[in-house]
């Protein structure tokens, strides 16, 4: 058994051949989370979610570039999440720094508006007990940051200052293995997709992967993003997640088989499955 943490099965790319590639991995015995990234989206994982008896899962969230386009409602996307059982996490929701405003002052009132939404969201995951997948595009040291804020390591209560847990995934780790042992000191864990097939200045995905203990390693694809090149031009699905267990397995020195079983059993845990 497989687990794809993220994929995008709920876009519109996938309109016309869904339900074929969802009985692929039904076949394939790959189970996957739906990730929205804003409410049009997220609906649709929920209603692929509920439409499937079996292995397909939702996350919903509005994500950082989007906020262009909506408006966040609180109210609207919790009721949402309680709508259906087989939403298990708030996602993907973060910080992007990747297309941005290029004048000092409109980049810094961009970035605030995404550290506004962040809190906002972060705020509906521990209201509903659920974990996060984090999206975070050159923004890492940013993000520790926030997560690291007194406002969010404890939260008030009738009983006084209690710690304020939030579980979940960086989403499409591209940061270093400094960046990445702040977030594993945080508890999160490290999602790895068709990504560490590139090479991207500064970054090492052989040291991070071959750091980071399997007990904390989340596969995904991101599909129908981030193809990796054993699949050609082919658009990304989630049954390609086996060529991200074979390379973490090769880095790790580790076999295929306890990749994808321990990988299986972190996504179960974290999103309670």
């Amino acid at each position: 058994m497989l687990f794809d943490t993220h994929a995008h099965l709920n876009f519109a790319a996938f309109s016309k051949n869904r339900d074929k590639i969802i009985k692929n991995c039904q076949k394939n015995n790959v189970w996957l989370i739906n990730v929205g990234i804003n409410y049009e989206t997220s609906r649709k994982a929920v209603e692929i979610a509920e439409e499937s008896s079996q292995g397909i899962y939702a996350a919903i969230g509005l994500h950082p570039q989007e906020i262009l386009e909506e408006r966040f409602d609180f109210e609207k996307y919790k009721n949402l999440a309680i709508s259906s059982k087989k939403v298990k996490a708030i996602g993907e929701i973060g910080l992007d720094y990747w297309h941005k405003p290029k004048t000092k002052s409109k980049l810094a009132e961009f970035k605030q508006k995404q550290k506004e939404l962040l809190l906002q969201e972060i705020k509906l995951a521990h209201e509903l007990n659920l974990p996060i997948i984090f999206h975070c595009r050159m923004a890492h040291d940013d993000l520790i940051e926030l997560l690291t804020r007194p406002v969010l390591v404890r939260a008030r209560t009738r009983t006084g200052l209690v710690p304020l847990t939030l579980n979940g995934v960086i989403h499409c780790f591209t940061g270093t293995w400094q960046q990445a042992q702040k977030f594993l000191a945080l508890g999160f864990y490290l999602g790895f997709n068709g990504i560490i097939f590139k090479k991207i200045k500064g970054i090492s995905f052989n040291e991070v992967i071959k750091k980071t203990p399997l007990s904390r390693i989340l596969i995904e694809t991101d599909c129908p993003f981030l193809t990796p090149p054993q699949e050609g031009d082919k658009r990304n699905e989630p049954i390609f997640v086996k060529h991200i267990v074979q390379k973490i397995a090769e880095i790790k020195n580790i076999s295929f088989e306890k990749i994808a079983k321990v990988t299986t059993q972190n996504a179960k845990k974290l999103f309670h499955i």
